[in-house]
């Protein structure tokens, strides 16, 4: 049955036959967008049958059906120039491309890995060959073609299968085209994972022959530690007894018996407890080493009773099951209880019945299979695929404006229930991550009520609060479910509500969700922003500020000339202030050797032996005697004072010893603001100046 775990995941598929299609097949069934890349013929399974009486043109071929379920179809002739440049198109928009070509082919194609990976630095490329990749590891026989039936015989499986040395056995199913495959979905797995922390996608190949070594591993460590050449062993087991195969009166039953308890088991269910005890059969090695006769006893008892007898008599006592055809699967009800014949559509046509994927999951239901493709059924995907334009200078402008101007705002994130409900929460921050592409992030507590239906949530959007918006920030805080009855809102393009009266709004489709601890980052790309003028709402340390002016100040500051930074830090209710010899005090300050950054001002105190936590912007402002800047930040500190400095009271702070008349007036104006907790940026002179300047809205798409 079908999962969402992978959806948005894009994979292009180029592969044919079955390991490819097989290995994309799983990725579809759990939400991957797999789009099949065929030729104006198709996939050469659509034409290998076997067709069902109700589709007399034979449009359906069985082996399609089943491995190509859940995927779409778009028709590009790769040879071509045109097809070849869709195709880059699609692929600088894909996470992942498989394909199951002999080396050689997509380079000639012009398609190579490398050239792919130059547009998409992350694109993951799967390549499934007989013999793998010379990328990895060039084999002799790299250039040969391969089917199932060469990698059964020559990876060592069809030696080891069969009744006796004398007639090697093919395994029914194609083995060695489809463990091939089930490796490579988990390659293919590992390799996104690696990409998703690193940025880099990468090559990921595997040989069929080399997929059936690690199969037949039991053969190489036997033939080590022995010397022994695995050969043919039946049904039976080279160890063990009675293991296999053994006769019903209407089939076959199987048994696997490894431990002496359930030998003993078996002896008392076949009214012989006294082989239970045997010395002949009561060990393992006892059992291995008398084999052929007990395996004939256990034979002698079974084949005289059916297979529903048996199943009476060993079902849940000891390691059995009756041996079934697929006539017999289809009335079990374990099948029926786990869903592993699925139901899929057929257009004009009665349902088909294929093998659903084996894999469940406990945070996700099932839901059905999806119809595979008609042949070019997509497209019109290559229109609406391609790479992503480049956005507009003037928006990319402004989106950097908006991404810069309000990095530690309250922001409401919005999105929508999947039955049309608005939800919303406060977050006191979000991150912009990327310009091109344009994408931004925000955290939400997995303990929040929300927190799964933002985990799946296809859009959202992010509003930047304005400094008149704290009971917007405080409505959307709560656990009042009727929040959007209370706020002002409008809807953009996707339907996601966008709170009125605010800065900005990013409209976000969900890029990327990431665990981070006991929070989800949820990562948007940014479809379109609206944006105003004037002063964001900021949270620091359980109190609001306003924070209209930024770090753009300092940087200003900073390119006219001397400099230094200076830092108001806080601690319960006192300031740290530094104190000389003759009693007179200063806020903290660094040189320009510091650096003009939080950070470099951050590492002077700490050399000092100061341990801040510095938040916001506090003040930008001019000497205009000598024509120094001075930028100081608001913060908080904790520990005992250093040398040089001391704790004073808020409410009692010895203005007189402040020599310096800027100075003074700055932390006069943070005493007021504490009382109050809101707090604003001052930029102006040492004599005269505003405390942030508040500057309609514009909408971008992008």
């Amino acid at each position: 049955m079908s999962t969402q775990i992978l959806k948005g995941l894009r994979v292009l598929d180029l592969s044919r036959m079955l390991s490819g299609p097989y290995c994309t097949m799983h990725l579809a069934d759990h939400g991957a967008e797999v789009i099949k890349i065929e030729g104006g013929s198709g996939d050469t399974s659509r034409g290998n049958g076997p067709f069902r009486d109700d589709d007399p043109s034979q449009d359906w071929a069985g082996y399609f059906v089943s491995l190509n379920r859940g995927k779409k179809s778009v028709r590009l002739d790769l040879k071509s120039e045109s097809g070849k440049a869709s195709f880059r198109k699609l692929a600088a928009t894909a996470d992942v491309i498989v394909e199951n070509f002999r080396p050689g082919v997509m380079e000639r194609l012009g398609l190579a890995y490398e050239t792919l990976a130059a547009e998409n630095p992350k694109l993951v490329y799967a390549a499934i060959r007989g013999f793998g990749d010379p990328r990895t590891g060039a084999s002799p026989y790299s250039d040969w073609p391969s089917y199932d039936v060469v990698a059964q015989a020559m990876g060592g499986l069809m030696a080891m299968t069969g009744p006796d040395i004398e007639t090697p056995t093919k395994t029914g199913p194609g083995i060695g085209d489809i463990f091939a495959g089930m490796m490579m979905a988990f390659g293919i797995m590992a390799a996104l994972r690696e990409a998703e922390a690193t940025g880099k996608g990468q090559f990921v190949d595997v040989a069929m022959y080399d997929a059936m070594i690690s199969l037949c591993e039991r053969m190489v460590y036997l033939h080590d530690m022995t010397g022994i050449v695995a050969a043919p062993e039946g049904n039976g087991h080279p160890f063990l007894a009675p293991f296999g195969l053994f006769p019903a009166k209407d089939g076959h039953i199987a048994l696997g018996i490894v431990d002496d308890a359930f030998w003993r088991r078996l002896a008392a269910i076949m009214d012989q407890p006294d082989l239970g005890n045997d010395t002949r059969y009561a060990t393992r090695a006892a059992r291995s080493a008398n084999a052929v006769e007990l395996n004939a006893l256990v034979a002698h008892w079974s084949r005289v009773r059916s297979k529903t007898e048996l199943t009476t008599l060993l079902g849940g006592e000891v390691p059995f099951g009756p041996m079934n055809t697929i006539a017999d699967i289809a009335t079990d009800p374990h099948v029926a209880a786990r869903g592993m014949l699925a139901k899929v559509a057929a257009p004009g046509q009665d349902p088909w019945t294929i093998a659903a994927n084996p894999l469940r999951f406990g945070a996700h239901g099932h839901g059905p299979l999806s119809a595979p493709p008609a042949l070019g059924a997509d497209d019109n995907l290559l229109g609406t695929l391609a790479a992503p334009k480049e956005m507009d200078p003037t928006a990319k402008r402004a989106l950097r404006n908006a991404f810069g101007s309000f990095a530690t705002g309250v922001t409401v994130v919005t999105t929508r229930q999947p039955d049309g409900t608005p939800r919303g929460f406060t977050a006191n921050s979000f991150t912009s991550v990327s310009l091109d592409p344009p994408l931004l992030l925000v955290c939400i507590a997995k303990a929040a009520l929300s927190c799964d239906t933002f985990a799946q949530a296809d859009h959202f959007a992010v509003n930047i609060l304005a400094d008149d918006q704290k009971e917007v920030s405080g409505l959307f805080a709560s656990q009042s479910v009727d929040k959007f009855d209370l706020a002002k809102w409008h809807v953009d393009a996707q339907n996601i509500p966008l709170i009125d009266g605010t800065l900005a709004s990013f409209s976000c489709t969900r890029h990327r969700l990431v665990d981070a601890g006991d929070q989800l980052i949820l990562i948007g790309r940014v479809l379109e922003f609206e944006t105003s003028e004037g002063t964001p709402l900021g949270y620091y340390k359980g109190a609001y500020f306003d924070i209209g002016l930024d770090e753009a100040l300092a940087d200003a500051a900073a390119s006219t000339g001397r400099i230094s930074l200076g830092a108001v830090l806080e601690c319960e209710g006192q300031l740290l202030l530094c104190e000389d010899a003759t009693g007179r005090i200063s806020v903290p300050a660094a040189s320009a050797r510091a650096g003009t950054s939080i950070e470099g001002l951050s590492n002077y105190l700490k050399a000092l032996g100061v341990i801040p936590e510095l938040g916001h912007l506090y003040a930008v402002y001019q000497n205009t005697k000598d024509g120094s800047q001075r930028i100081v930040y608001h913060g908080v500190v904790a520990g005992d004072a250093p040398a040089g400095m001391r704790y004073f009271d808020l409410s009692t702070l010895p203005y007189d010893r402040v020599y310096d008349e800027a100075e003074r007036s700055l932390l006069r104006r943070y005493v007021q603001e504490n009382q109050y907790g809101a707090f604003g940026i001052y930029h102006g002179t040492e004599v005269e100046g505003v405390v942030h300047a508040v500057t309609g809205r514009r909408n971008y798409h992008i």
